[in-house]
């Protein structure tokens, strides 16, 4: 488990070097395409079902307040910011809903790993991911389509039925085959981290391959929106639950769940819900640089405590 999560720290970095690669080469990735995406997605999610438990749910009644206060936060804060950056920095359409869908997705599996090296709590963490996840099936698209207006073609029904299928019944799955097999699942659970790392990877560097010529005219004003989106989304969520609740360890996990998305999940969804293909490409970027703060983050807080 240690060399796991010793691994699984350098995520942000093998994604900043599949990205760069992906630049200089898009061909490398972008064959993971189409299908490929949303069945990589699927496995994601279906990985995140296999480590959770019924009981695991059960832990809302342990901290009630810690886990409404940050998804609350999450499904405010972000897409509220998104909205207001994506005007500030003058995005194009597609670049703008693209933010505006990551601000309104929920935190990925990625914060339960940065919030075990902040040394925060990893049981709130997990927790408050897969209530977020249950609450997306409504929340993304709702917040997506209000925020998102008229000027990008949003197909609404299919933002529903795609996080449907992506999110609920791979996770839901995991669920129960980890009640029906838990010691087989216990074993697969040593890798599955590691194949998640291997799909989010390739679907990142196969949309910012396939979105170069975009992605470079367009570079400076998108990477400074996504920047800002992620870092004000940590410093809000330390500062507000903090102030609420006084406690640095829950402040911390809380920080890490509104401040990092399901970026994979607005990949998806954007390729497969609007008439745009750019709308993924934020997704993309946001992946990169939300693990990026998150671990530099996570360092900082992991040495502070010592």
């Amino acid at each position: 488990m240690t060399f796991l999560y010793r691994f699984t720290s350098l995520f942000p970095y093998i994604l900043l070097l599949a990205s760069l690669l992906t630049l200089w080469r898009p061909t490398l990735f972008t064959w993971f395409s189409g299908l490929w995406i949303t069945t990589g997605l699927g496995a994601i999610m279906l990985g995140m079902g296999l480590t959770l438990e019924i009981s695991d749910f059960k832990r809302i009644l342990l901290y009630p307040k810690s886990i409404w206060l940050g998804i609350f936060l999450q499904f405010t804060i972000m897409p509220g910011v998104a909205f207001v950056l994506a005007s500030l920095f003058s995005l194009q359409p597609a670049f703008s809903a693209g933010l505006i869908l990551v601000g309104s997705c929920p935190g990925g599996t990625a914060s339960n790993v940065i919030s075990y090296l902040a040394r925060a709590n990893v049981a709130l963490s997990v927790t408050m991911t897969g209530f977020a996840t249950v609450f997306a099936v409504v929340m993304t698209p709702s917040l997506t389509s209000l925020l998102v207006g008229q000027a990008v073609k949003v197909n609404t029904i299919g933002l529903f039925v795609g996080t449907l299928q992506v999110v609920i019944i791979p996770i839901s799955l995991g669920v129960l085959l980890n009640y029906l097999f838990p010691k087989w699942i216990k074993k697969v659970n040593q890798i599955s981290p590691l194949i998640s790392i291997v799909f989010i990877t390739m679907i990142v560097a196969s949309i910012i391959g396939a979105s170069k010529k975009d992605l470079l005219h367009s570079g400076v004003a998108l990477f400074g929106s996504v920047v800002c989106l992620h870092l004000i989304g940590f410093v809000l969520g330390y500062i507000i639950s903090k102030w609420l609740l006084n406690d640095e360890i829950i402040s911390r996990t809380i920080s890490i769940e509104v401040g990092m998305q399901n970026s994979g999940l607005a990949v998806v969804l954007g390729k497969n819900n609007f008439a745009d293909s750019l709308v993924s490409v934020p997704g993309a970027v946001s992946s990169l640089i939300h693990s990026l703060i998150g671990s530099f983050l996570a360092s900082y807080w992991r040495n502070k405590q010592k």
